[in-house]
């Protein structure tokens, strides 16, 4: 140095520095070291900044005003550093002579400032928008220039004259210039030309933020104030980052995946040519893994693997080339932090000496303040762009995977889509997917967790010698302690899922027969059962509870046992060892630094293991065999056949036998093709084989043309009607028109409820049968095709739709004459119409040609006729039965003209079945109402026969969900509802336990504090046991608290969960048949499963998070405040800022959430819908616009998912500044307060601060789960308190036990209405009946005759008038006395999961000998004492183990048991089978002969010999009388018998 500063100027005075109240730096030291600083880092930085700018252009920025001044400015510091160095020469001609300093530095700096004008308009051409070099350059300038600044005004107001002046004024405009720069590299340019944020109706400003703020964030907050003042919705989300959607992402992936997997195959080739000298082609229709490439036949591939196993395409690899380079800035980042975050330790230790000393400058202890605040912010905005790297790359490997798999599926051969299930591609998606999510954020951890181990045992050396051992030691035995209580808690949360699930079941189960379950009685069984596995799911609950209580205090009591036996083992092992406050608080600062890696090191492998898991997954799945393109050749158009098979043979997989052999099939342009053959001899398989959807071992197909197809299911999208048809093409009105008609469809638009923009459910859930197909016709129609190939369309529809759909367009005469059509069909009638038959034989054409040709030959076409001639009359006869059905009932707007009545293929034994009903006359009423009660069950909302009424509720539970969520006033309610369901007792005395535990926490700390300060007055020797005794009791008291608090807070939540839960269920089991009619099952369910779910797990941990947190936070403070009481000014500036983040931040998570949940669910429903019809959107070569689809929902739902992450960056930088600031406070006031402090209590509450910024941070967090979590107790609450049927029991109007003797019925005046506000479904009936009469009912569809019955078990309560059953009124009794007084045989049988003995005996009245008795005389006895579990035999849900036969004749076992004076008979329409109608007619007249029997009779025959018959119409008594007068009355139950045959 004193080589350029020559003699005179020394570099470094340690007197002019350190110890003095006015420090300076030399002349020398500015001159060198500080001006040098900044021009270092921009050279430095300038090769590989010019080189990233080159790489990622954005277009140019015009010049603008901004840009031109900081072009100027630094133009004019060149001039001015320039002057400086020319000056230098002129004094050296004058002759004085300066050291090389004084040229040096001039020169380097003005060569610095050309450069930054250079980058200024560099930067400008490649439009960057502001400059995060350019802004570190100026700032370091600043900074450095503010040592000369002072030093110069401190030597110019000591002297009287200033000796340099013009080196005194250059510097002072130099400084005024870097300063200009500063400022105005705060501000940002103008977008480039032509960038798309200009295009962009909502651009994310991340793009166009400056330095600064993208290095706070600050760019998120006017997001979070719009979701301050109003709930965000989709429309104010930011579109997209170019480089994080889909279009980038995806193919950036498949493209690593595509090198990795050419690279297997070269290496297979490379093998596979060692060992031939010319691997032979195959000709096999599939690509193996992926496109291109010879396939080795089996054989071949044994010899390979026997030579060298080829290395299968590694995944892993292609996601590491993807993403890795991304995700490496972000583990710079993290590497930073991690060195950053042992700097404070360090710093406190000097801060503590410095309070120990006391003849020593104040300005140091101001610098380590500002220096501890200044790594701080440091590490807080260094972690958080970390962590805004990881997360991002997460993002984007879910994106890309989901792409990929998507894209996979869509291609993959049948033999490999059937080694999967739908729902696990869909897992792939879902949870696969997510883990690898989760994995990124965390991943750095594996090598950033050891690291800080091994930093932070290295500096514990430094501090307490070997003693640290001791600690470790302990910490390294509590690790297998936590990996076993993590073990366990996985073992209870499995056993608790399977609890939840089978309760979900059976709620599931009782909220569909819930009306069952009404008019049986039976509600106090099924809640029993309910409550017994609930009971279950509780123990296994506090099982967790208790463990977790264990986990919560080992994670809280760590630090303090590892203190603890450090120093004890410190302080005994030698006498010389003296504990004083450096030592014990940067230990304690340095063990809690470690807290963090251990504690994270087990979550991350675990992660790890899952996802390798996951990785496996995917790899298998993404080299699956995909579909051979040129398998069916569609070029040619040489031959004059449209579609042509050469000696085809195919199979599904390539493993498996051909299932087509030999076939040739030759179909000319333009002619109709029928294909015939049995169920199951290749059909469709055929198809498929033109489809190109098989595996073609040998011969060729070609089709000429495009190509439509319609499969045997139809596959239905979950889109309105006409999107359906159309399938992408645009919409012409005229053409759409004749296509509907054609297709028969126009008259079904008029029933739905929006026409052709009716949203269709999943699977076409709200269609019937008939109604899919003809929609899968009518896109094919609409698609105008020239090949069509169609899949037996005709047998999901009715006979006289089928005939129309034949004559109006796939016949002769239809609208696609003219174009090539091939139809696989089992309808004879229409084979006479067409140009060619081919018959299918297992899997060979085994004739072909016309009709008449293969009627001649009489071989297996003939035979097949025969065959099929039985089911032909049936459907003639069907016809004609439709047309008496239209004639009939014209007006019905609910008989949807075709009643689709046959779902699937007739197999013969049907054709028969239907024959023989065909022949046991019915009512024409049956059909439609069997019509409009399948569409009544389906689940779907719109099937509700009440528009206005279905959409009404729907509105309210909207208000009602969005009003909870909102509103501040509805929390503070719900919070107490929620203490009150623990007990506002317990809650108490947890928060006291919270603060008592706080306070030993405290306690101990402080008693540290005064133990170090032994060290100043060395008292040390004398009570080191003393104080070792009361620092461990105080510690494990501490311990103790937390277990016992955390575990009775866990008690009151589940005493919370179980109490809600059972008033929730009582409830519901107590609400009238009315609600369950208007709320979709699924709702209630939800408030079942994902509500209690969240009571159950979710809010518990969120709580017992949140207190943990607020009395951490709430500890620091007290303390810094005793130790420095001046502290309490800077707490409520402070308190008011994290107050006002926190709501910003509260308010703008929650709606992020919810969107992003929201819009999850598409991707998942679009996905499993692609799966399953794929071959659909390959034959209409919709490929890419489905891919398409499926990228912009994933984009849509990372829109709201990636401002979710940077809300939490935006929080985080945020509060960790407050955090930051008690630490500056904390340690400011502790250096002003210095004298009258001891070392000791600077230490604890400088160390309390440091600790403070994570619990504050996740103080926010948890505050924002608690309130999402909390909604669920109020969506619970608001279901248990929905109005309430009448009392099951009345106590004091008990009727007598043997009550109904006689069985006389009465209705007075009687009238009733479904619900509130609708019409009168009865109107004023009055009739009596006598004791053992039987009754039947009839009338037409909506008539009232269900109503009669509903009545009589008071489902429904009267509006008017009263019903008396033997002189009681009913009105008056409880529910349950009137309802276990009679008996139903319900028209659909509904059978509950369980034993066959619960579904007949639920409560056990009966004794087995009765029970078999009720199974003999219902005709079941053979099949029970066949089963070999006999009673106990289990019926699955819905009894779905039997027919439906079996389970109506289980009903009527039921009403024999009960065997009371009255019973209903709700006369099932679709007349199962008619023996088992015959045996249940039989049984009634025998065994309830002495009864009173109601029947709502559809088939006239069964009522023919009742005493009497009441004939309702709408809603009134029409005729009531024998039925023989009836019939000679000629009314309107003459007319019925008359339609039905029963009368002339």
């Amino acid at each position: 140095m004193e080589r350029l500063c020559g003699a005179k100027l020394p570099f470094w005075v340690a007197n002019e520095t350190f110890h003095t109240d006015r420090p300076d730096l030399s002349e020398c030291f500015q001159l060198s070291v500080l001006a040098w600083l900044p021009c270092i880092f921009l050279w430095a930085a300038f090769p590989v900044y010019v080189y990233y700018l080159k790489k990622s252009s954005r277009g140019y920025i015009m010049m603008s005003i901004l840009n031109r001044f900081k072009t100027v400015f630094g133009l004019f510091l060149w001039i001015v550093c320039w002057s400086d160095l020319f000056y230098t020469f002129h004094e050296l001609r004058i002759g004085h002579t300066h050291p090389p300093i004084y040229f040096i530095t001039p020169l380097v700096l003005g060569m610095t400032m050309l450069l930054a004008t250079f980058l200024i308009q560099y930067e400008r051409l490649q439009g960057v928008q502001s400059s995060g070099v350019l802004f570190i350059f100026w700032f370091l300038s600043v900074l450095c220039a503010i040592v000369p600044f002072r030093s110069k005004i401190l030597k110019a107001s000591g002297q009287d004259d200033i000796p340099d002046k013009l080196r005194f004024t250059t510097f002072y405009l130099y400084f005024g210039l870097i300063l200009c720069e500063l400022i105005l590299c705060c501000f940002n340019e103008k977008p480039p030309l032509f960038s798309n944020v200009v295009t962009d109706p909502n651009p994310c400003p991340e793009t166009t933020a400056g330095f600064l703020s993208t290095v706070t964030f600050w760019w998120f907050t006017r997001l979070a104030i719009k979701g301050y003042k109003m709930p965000l919705e989709a429309k104010d989300l930011w579109s997209l980052n170019q480089r994080d959607s889909s279009e980038k992402m995806v193919p950036k992936l498949l493209k690593e995946w595509e090198k990795e997997q050419d690279k297997a195959r070269s290496e297979q080739n490379m093998t596979s040519q060692a060992v031939y000298a010319k691997p032979q082609p195959s000709t096999t229709n599939h690509v193996s893994g992926g496109t291109g490439g010879n396939e080795s036949s089996p054989e071949e591939v044994e010899v390979l693997l026997s030579k060298a196993a080829p290395h299968p395409p590694s995944f892993l690899r292609a996601l590491i080339k993807a993403f890795g380079p991304y995700f490496l800035i972000g583990s710079v980042f993290k590497l930073l932090q991690d060195v950053i975050t042992f700097v404070n330790p360090q710093l406190l230790r000097m801060l503590i000496s410095f309070t120990k000393q006391k003849d020593v400058p104040d300005w140091w202890g101001y610098t380590l303040a500002f220096l501890m605040f200044v790594t701080a912010l440091l590490q807080t905005l260094i972690l958080h762009h970390h962590f805004q790297y990881c997360f991002v790359t997460g993002m984007n490997v879910r994106t890309a995977l989901i792409g990929a798999i998507y894209r996979k599926a869509l291609v993959i051969t049948n033999a490999a889509k059937r080694s999967s299930t739908v729902g696990e591609i869909v897992n792939l998606m879902s949870v696969d997917a997510q883990r690898f999510m989760d994995l990124t954020t965390f991943l750095n951890m594996l090598w950033s967790a050891p690291l800080q181990i091994m930093l932070a045992l290295f500096f514990l050396w430094q501090n307490l010698g070997p003693s640290v051992l001791a600690g470790v030691a302990v910490m390294v035995m509590l690790i297998p302690i936590n990996a076993f209580i993590a073990m366990k808690t996985r073992a209870y949360q499995v056993e608790q899922m399977q609890h939840k699930d089978a309760r979900i079941k059976l709620m599931n189960e009782i909220l569909n027969g819930i009306k069952v379950l009404k008019l049986y009685a039976w509600e106090n069984s099924f809640k029993d059962k309910v409550l017994a596995i609930r009971q279950k799911e509780l123990d296994v609950l506090r099982k967790t509870a208790y463990l977790g209580a264990l986990s919560t205090m080992a994670w809280t009591s760590a630090p303090f046992l590892v203190a603890l036996t450090t120093f004890a083992v410190y302080v005994t092992v030698d006498e010389n060892n003296v504990l004083d406050a450096e030592k014990a608080f940067v230990s304690l600062s340095l063990f809690n630094i470690l807290r963090f890696p251990l504690n994270m090191l087990p979550q991350v492998i675990s992660g790890l293991v899952q996802a390798s898991v996951s990785l496996k997954r995917i790899q298998n799945f993404l080299s699956n065999d995909e579909l051979d393109p040129s398998s069916v050749d569609r070029k040619n158009t040489s031959s004059e056949f449209a579609v042509s098979v050469i000696s085809g043979k195919f199979t599904w997989a390539k493993e498996d036998q051909p299932v087509l052999n030999n076939i040739n099939v030759m179909v000319p342009q333009g002619s109709l093709v029928a294909v015939v053959g049995h169920v199951g001899c290749g059909k469709s398989s055929l198809i498929s084989a033109m489809l190109g959807d098989m595996e073609k071992v040998e011969g060729e197909v070609s089709v000429r043309g495009s190509v439509a197809y319609v499969p045997q299911q139809a596959w239905i999208q979950n889109a309105t009607l006409r999107d359906n048809i159309l399938f992408g093409r645009s919409f012409k009105e005229h053409k759409y028109r004749r296509v509907l008609d054609a297709c028969a469809l126009t008259p079904d638009l008029e029933v739905l409820p929006g026409g052709d923009m009716t949203e269709i459910g999943e699977k076409g859930i709200n269609l019937s049968g008939g109604q899919r197909q003809r929609v899968s016709l009518a896109r094919a129609l609409y698609s105008q095709a020239d090949v069509y190939l169609l899949d037996d369309p005709l047998s999901a529809v009715d006979a006289h739709v089928s005939k129309h759909i034949f004559d109006n367009l796939i016949g002769p005469e239809g609208v696609l004459k003219g174009k090539t059509r091939i139809l696989v069909t089992h309808g004879i009638s229409f084979l006479p119409q067409v140009d060619n038959i081919v018959v299918m034989v297992e899997g060979r054409v085994s004739e072909m040609g016309s009709y008449q040709e293969l009627l001649k030959q009489n071989g297996a076409f003939a035979e097949f006729l025969r065959n099929y001639a039985l089911e032909d009359v049936i459907e003639e006869d069907e016809a004609l039965d439709e047309l008496i059905e239209d004639e009939l009932f014209p007006d019905d707007v609910l008989s949807n003209h075709h009643t689709d009545m046959v779902d699937n293929e007739p197999t013969i034994n049907e054709a028969k079945k239907s024959f023989m009903r065909q022949i046991s006359i019915r009512s024409g009423d049956s059909e439609i109402f069997r019509y409009r009660s399948v569409r009544r069950h389906g689940c779907s909302q719109r099937r509700h026969p009440e528009p206005q009424e279905k959409k009404k509720p729907l509105e309210v539970e909207k208000l009602i969900q969005t009003e909870t969520a909102e509103t501040g006033r509805v929390k503070t309610k719900v919070f107490l509802e929620y203490a009150k369901a623990v007990g506002l007792v317990l809650s108490v005395i947890i928060c006291l336990l919270y603060g008592c535990q706080s306070a030993a926490a405290i306690g101990a700390n402080i008693w540290l504090s005064q133990w170090t300060n032994d060290a100043s007055t060395n008292q040390t020797k004398e009570n080191v046991d003393m104080r070792v005794g009361v620092y461990a009791a105080l510690g494990i008291a501490q311990g103790i608290l937390v277990m016992i608090s955390s575990f009775t807070l866990a008690m009151g939540n589940i005493g919370a969960a179980k109490k809600l839960h059972f008033n929730v269920l009582i409830n519901k089991l107590h609400t009238p048949q009315s609600f369950f009619d208007t709320t979709p099952i699924g709702r209630i369910i939800n408030r079942f499963s994902k509500d209690i779910y969240v009571i159950d797990e979710a809010l518990p941990s969120t709580v017992l998070m949140f207190l943990g947190t607020f009395f951490v936070s709430l500890s620091t403070i007290i303390v810094i405040i005793s130790s420095t009481p001046i502290f309490t000014v800077a707490i409520a500036p402070l308190a008011f800022i994290y107050v006002f983040v926190q709501r910003f931040y509260v308010a703008t998570s929650r709606q992020l959430k919810r969107l992003e949940s929201v819009s999850r669910s598409p991707i998942y429903s679009h996905f499993s819908e692609t799966i399953t019809g794929s071959s659909v959107i390959r034959a209409y070569g919709r490929h890419t616009a489905f891919v398409l689809m499926n990228d912009i929902k994933v984009d849509e739902n990372q829109k709201s998912y990636y401002p979710g992450i940077v809300s939490n960056r935006w929080l985080g930088v945020r509060i960790e500044f407050i955090g930051n600031c008690i630490v500056l406070f904390a340690a400011l006031f502790a250096v002003t307060g210095k004298d009258s402090l001891n070392p000791g209590l600077v230490g604890l509450s400088v160390s309390y601060a440091l600790q403070v910024t994570m619990s504050l941070n996740w103080m926010v967090r948890m505050t924002s789960d608690l309130e999402n979590n909390i909604v669920a107790v109020e969506r619970v609450k608001e279901y248990s308190e929905t109005k309430t049927e009448a009392p099951w029991e009345v106590e004091n109007k008990k009727p007598p036990p043997e009550w109904p003797m006689e069985g006389n019925v009465e209705f007075k005046e009687y009238s009733v209405r479904y619900r509130e506000g609708l019409d009168l479904v009865l109107k004023n009936i009055t009739l009596s009946v006598k004791g053992g009469e039987k009754i039947g009912i009839v009338g037409r569809t909506g008539a009232g005759k269900s109503s009669m019955t509903l009545c009589l078990f008071r489902l429904l309560e009267a509006a008017g008038g009263e019903i008396t059953i033997d002189g009681v009124k009913i009105s008056e009794i409880g529910l349950h006395d009137l309802r276990s007084k009679l008996t139903i045989i319900p028209q659909e049988p509904v059978l509950f999961s369980g034993t066959l003995r619960m579904n007949l005996d639920p409560f056990e009245k009966y004794i087995d000998e009765e029970v078999w008795k009720a199974l003999e005389h219902s005709h079941l006895h053979r099949f029970v004492t066949n089963q070999p579990a006999k009673l106990e035999m289990e019926c699955s849900e819905g009894g779905e183990n039997l027919s439906v036969g079996q389970r109506q004749l289980v009903c009527l076992a039921r009403a024999l048991l009960r065997k009371t004076r009255i019973l209903i008979l709700d006369e099932a329409t679709a007349a199962i089978d008619l023996e088992t109608d015959d045996l249940i007619q039989s049984t009634i007249r025998t065994q309830f002969e002495d009864c009173t029997v109601f029947t709502i009779a559809h088939r006239l025959n069964t009522i023919m010999d009742y005493t009497r018959v009441l004939v309702l119409d709408k809603g009134q008594i029409a005729e009531f009388d024998t039925p023989t007068n009836l019939i000679s009355k000629r009314g309107i139950f003459y007319g019925m018998a008359k339609d039905a045959g029963l009368a002339q």
